[in-house]
Parts: structure tokens; C-alpha cells; sequence
């Protein structure tokens, strides 16, 4: 798509984009697995949606909902082709086989073994009849070892991590993040690997399997925790909105909003005391480097905290991050998306009736973004398989007998 012949809209793909021609036939459902292909598809794959006859459970994660589909569909699935298909019944089977059939990528999220008792398993299978393709499973804790082959859920994943007991603080105990972070991250994680493999394959012209899972990225998360706790030995805990190693880093109320301060270094925050008119707490040895602001944190936010009482937050805000001093208003979401730099930087894009974030990955001349709303359970089923060498007596006996099938299993 170039800009000639957009439709109108925001944050639209204006290039085939940097994945054009890759093929993904996309297996997952939820969210990890659809979160990577929906950035794969954001950038030009051929992302095909294979779902089971009850659809991706997801759908029905509302409200809200546009015609039957939930927004936590909507919000990971643009871009790409949907087909139902049952792979219970061998018919279904040999359909995904045909689809396997010059895929780059097939990207599954089923429970370790699944794949293996349909005989569509990686090593036994796939690799010998397509040794070029790239095999992506995301599981909740592998195959084997003590955990292996158990589900995984986001919840459960940041409980047994430990990145539920280092948020909150002493008041509220370990808590759960408000945005799925190892759902997500595994899905940023499984994105990152699949580049790798396909770059690999340059050199080798092998496929291989990539072996992702929750437990794994969820530890990879623990930053600086775990950095923290191999060189002291001290279990970290929550700190709540303060930074567990840098002072000032913290939370604050003004007169009009709550602001964030993350002053990383002395240089900051002596800029900070001149910019709200107390130049000597830089110079006071409580404060003066951040080892000894982190021994008197408490003493430092209630100075500060007194320092904004009266202000603007948001002017505040804006003159110390214009002047060198991180700091930024604390806003709900409404209002964040609705802010203009989020329009100059096309993180909110529209098409049609569809609304969503945007992508973040911009490049200079092959920009990605949305090129079609997320599909309805089926949309693109007949499409696919005519792609794919099937005729229309062909298609309307596997859809007659289930194998694909035009509406929701109940």
C-alpha cells in the first residue's frame, strides 16, 4: 500500500513493508502469540489466523464488543486473514499441511505434546517436510523439567517469577502489573526469535524451532532485581512508584495533577533544585550524590513534595523535561491517547470502524501500520484455501462437514 491509494485513516501502512512476502500461518490464540504476529503483520507478513471451530476464546473477553467480537480480540489481531479450522479431524490436518506449504513461520500456542499427537509434530514431522520452516511455541513452561508441560497464564507467570513481589509496597503486598507484561513480553520476546531464525536462515537455509516460553521471559524481565539481588544477596521487594536504586525517582503531587520526577544523576537533580527555586538542597549533604539521597529518600520526597504543593503540574512537568530533568504528568489513558504528540507519532490508528495503538516500530522507508481491521471468526476462509489450490467444491464440502467451519462452535 503507498499513499497514492490509501484509504483514509491513521497510522496506516504507506509501504508492502520491511516482512513483505513473509508468510506466518498463525496458530495461537489469547494474547502472547497473537501479540507477536500482529507485529510481524503490522510490517507486511502474510499473517493467516488458523483458529479452532470455537473460535479464539478471546472473542468473548467483554465487554466492550463490536459485532460479537471483544475489544481484547480487537486490540491484538489487525492485519491479518482469518480461517476456522478443525485440525481434529485428519481433513483439517492435511488443510494445515497444504497451508505449511511455502510458510516461513508457523506460530502455535497449544499445550506441549499437541502438536506431536496430531503427527504434526517439529522434529518428527514439519522439519523433514518443510526444512526451511520456522517453528514458534509459546507455552507457559516448556515440555519438560519440573513445570514442563503445564498451562501458563499471565497472572500465575508474574506470581511464580517474582515480578508480582516487586510491585506494589510494604502497604499492599506483591501485586499483579495492570498490563499483562508476560503475556506481552513473551509476545515481544517470540517476534525478536523468529527475526533471528529467518536471518539465520540466510546462511543456513534451515528452519529450526524456538522453544518460547512464559517462564522464561517473565525472568528475563527482573531487571534490576535480580541484578540487584546476585551482587547483595537482599530479596527485593516492592517499592511502590519509587526507583529501588535512584533518588529522586518517585511519584509527586502539584496543585493540578500527580507528576513524575526520574532524575538518573547528580547533574539532574542540582538542574532540578535551580528549576523550583531551591538551588542549595543540592548542595545539603543529605543530597548531595545519589547514594546519600537514597539513605534519605524519605526526608527528599517530603521536600519536594512541599516544593510542588502549589504548582502546576503540568507546566512543571514540561519545564524540567525541557530542561533536562525527566519528568512527566501522570495521565489515565484517556487522556494520554488523546495527546498530541500521540497524533504527531500515529500511536492511536484508525481504518474504517477500527481504533487501536498504533505500531512503534517507524522506519524510513518501510513503514508498517495498519492495512486491514481484525478479522471476523472465518472471513478470509474461502480466499485462503482458493490461494491455496482448493476449488469451490471442494471448499463447500470441508465447510458442509466442519473442517472448516462459517460459524462459532457454541
Amino acid at each position: 500500500m503507498d499513499g497514492s491509494d490509501s484509504p483514509p485513516g491513521k497510522g496506516l501502512a504507506r509501504s508492502p513493508g520491511a516482512l513483505a512476502g513473509l508468510k506466518v500461518v498463525d496458530l495461537t490464540r489469547v494474547l502472547g502469540g497473537p501479540y507477536c504476529t500482529m507485529i510481524l503483520s503490522d510490517h507486511g507478513a502474510d499473517v493467516i489466523k488458523v483458529e479452532p471451530p470455537q473460535g479464539d476464546e478471546v472473542r468473548d473477553w467483554g465487554p466492550p464488543f463490536h459485532e460479537g467480537d471483544a475489544s481484547y480480540f480487537i486490540g491484538v489481531n489487525r492485519n491479518k486473514r482469518g480461517l476456522a479450522l478443525d485440525l481434529g479431524k485428519p481433513e483439517g490436518k492435511a488443510v494445515l499441511l497444504r497451508l505449511l506449504d511455502g510458510a516461513d513461520v508457523l506460530i502455535e500456542n497449544f499445550k506441549p505434546g499437541s502438536m506431536e499427537k496430531w503427527g504434526l509434530g517439529y522434529h518428527e514431522v514439519l522439519s523433514k517436510q518443510f526444512p526451511s520452516l520456522i517453528h514458534c511455541r509459546v507455552s507457559g513452561f516448556g515440555a519438560d523439567g519440573p513445570l514442563g508441560g503445564l498451562p501458563g497464564y499471565d497472572a500465575i507467570l508474574q506470581a511464580m517469577t517474582g515480578l508480582m513481589s516487586i510491585n506494589g509496597d510494604a502497604s499492599t503486598g506483591p501485586m499483579r502489573l495492570g498490563t499483562a507484561i508476560v503475556d506481552m513480553g513473551t509476545g515481544l520476546y517470540s517476534a525478536v526469535a523468529i527475526l533471528m531464525a529467518l536471518h539465520e536462515r540466510t546462511h543456513s537455509g534451515l528452519g529450526q524451532y524456538l522453544d518460547m516460553t512464559l517462564y522464561d521471559c517473565g525472568m528475563a524481565l527482573l531487571h534490576p532485581q535480580a541484578a540487584n539481588f546476585f551482587l547483595n544477596g537482599k530479596r527485593p521487594t516492592g517499592t511502590g512508584n519509587p526507583h529501588p536504586n535512584l533518588v529522586p525517582y518517585d511519584k509527586y503531587p502539584t496543585k493540578t495533577c500527580e507528576i513524575f520526577i526520574a532524575s538518573g544523576n547528580n547533574g539532574q537533580f542540582r538542574k532540578l533544585c535551580e528549576l523550583i527555586g531551591l538551588p542549595a538542597m543540592a548542595d545539603d549533604p543529605r543530597f548531595a550524590n545519589n547514594g546519600t539521597r537514597n539513605e534519605n529518600r524519605v526526608a527528599l520526597t517530603l521536600a519536594l513534595a512541599e516544593a510542588f504543593r502549589e504548582r502546576d503540574g503540568n507546566e512543571l512537568a514540561l519545564t524540567l523535561i525541557r530542561n533536562g530533568v525527566p519528568a512527566g504528568p501522570v495521565l489515565s489513558v484517556d487522556e494520554s491517547t488523546a495527546a498530541p504528540h500521540t497524533a504527531h507519532r500515529e500511536m492511536v490508528t484508525e481504518l474504517d470502524w477500527y481504533r487501536g495503538v498504533g505500531t512503534p516500530i517507524k522506519f524510513s522507508r518501510t513503514q508498517g501500520g495498519t492495512r486491514r481491521p481484525p478479522p471476523q471468526f472465518n472471513q478470509h476462509g474461502v480466499e485462503v484455501l482458493k490461494e491455496h489450490g482448493y476449488s469451490d467444491a471442494e471448499i463447500e464440502v470441508l465447510s458442509e462437514t466442519g473442517v472448516v467451519p462459517k460459524q462459532r462452535r457454541v
